[in-house]
């Protein structure tokens, strides 16, 4: 009944890396490669918490 008020964390870890690949673009944009690489990294981070996450929830087959 109440985890109608709970946050789903897969939305809130996909809009933290959507954030930081907008960051990476701008770091590119800008020349800073390294800083690019950097982000980039970062972002693939949270995208395989997220695909934890996303197999985690789904049910066994």
């Amino acid at each position: 009944m109440f985890s109608l008020f709970k946050k789903d964390p897969v939305a809130k870890l996909n809009k933290a890396y959507l954030a930081k690949l907008e960051k990476a673009m701008h770091a590119q944009r800008n020349g800073d490669i390294k800083a690019y690489s950097m982000i980039t990294a970062e972002a693939e981070q949270l995208a395989d918490k997220m695909q934890k996450l996303k197999e985690a929830k789904e049910p066994s087959r």
